[in-house]
């Protein structure tokens, strides 16, 4: 079974999809659509703005699912057997399966940070990588800690990202330290990415998804809220918005994946290593690639 898997926030780069726009016309029509339905230039942005404007999370959002999408849509010839997104990812595997149009998900990708982004504004949250802990340790520390910090995507044994209001957050990190974290290390994120604080986002996002148009995927895609395979359009809608405020299940994704026959894994978009490298500390048995195209 090959799996195309889709990186997420944080995967973006200055300079993202510039090759492609210059080099297929293809891809600069759709870059063009793009910039038509986002009613601004992110093509500009991706091509031309700094680390810093792509760290802003209604830019980075759609610069992060246009990359994957685009590198994905200009080979017509790719055919997964599973598809699997990390967070955002998540947006552009559905396009990859079938389920969504570039359109029609670049238009959710559109709500969803600018629905993310007025919900960082509302509440001071932020976010923490933890290295060299079990998982269960981690979860201790967060439910002793006054406030809001909970632990939101479980990347692979022995890294999780924690996510909560800041004060909490930062407890938290001296607390797992003096437990023996290799590592606790506050993230130049936005705000506090599912966690509770998203609650508003979620449900701006979840009116946009019940509108949208969702086809029955051509294969399945393997979701964040509990890592399992999905092929029904209503289900997926459902764990689309539970996202948001949930936890990201990405190391049982990979063992669901690895369970049903994964012999292969490809990463579309960001810099190719993301995702895949995930799968590497998983098992490095795992073959990985990145999408040439």
């Amino acid at each position: 079974m090959i799996a195309y898997v889709f990186p997420g926030q944080g995967s973006q780069f200055s300079g993202m999809g510039k090759e492609l726009y210059e080099s297929n016309d293809k891809a600069k029509a759709l870059f063009q659509k793009a910039n038509e339905i986002l009613g601004f230039d992110l093509s500009k942005v991706m091509f031309e703005g700094t680390a810093e404007d792509l760290k802003c999370t209604k830019y980075a959002q759609p610069a992060i699912f246009c990359h994957s999408v685009i590198s994905y849509l200009i080979n017509d010839k790719l055919a997964p057997d599973a598809v699997a997104g990390h967070s955002l990812g998540e947006f552009s595997a559905l396009v990859a399966a079938g389920v969504l149009s570039f359109e029609d998900g670049l238009k959710l990708v559109h709500t969803r940070a600018s629905a993310m982004q007025k919900a960082c504004d509302i509440a001071d949250g932020t976010m923490a990588a933890i290295v060299g802990l079990e998982d269960a340790a981690v979860e201790e520390v967060c439910n002793t800690v006054e406030g809001v910090v909970v632990a939101a995507n479980y990347n692979c044994p022995g890294q999780l990202v924690i996510s909560g209001e800041r004060k909490a957050v930062e407890q938290s990190c001296e607390l797992l330290k003096e437990k023996g974290a290799r590592r606790a290390l506050i993230l130049p994120v936005g705000g506090a990415f599912h966690s509770p604080l998203m609650q508003p986002a979620r449900e701006e996002l979840a009116e946009a998804i019940e509108k949208a148009k969702f086809n029955t995927p051509k294969c399945p895609i393997y979701q964040n809220v509990d890592g399992a395979s999905h092929t029904d359009s209503i289900e997926i809608k459902d764990n689309l918005v539970q996202q948001l405020t949930s936890s990201v299940l990405w190391t049982q994704t990979m063992k669901n994946l690895q369970r049903d026959g994964l012999t292969e894994v490809v990463e579309v978009g960001g810099n190719g290593k993301v995702v895949s490298g995930m799968f590497k500390k998983l098992d490095r048995s795992i073959p990985t690639r990145p999408l040439h195209v």
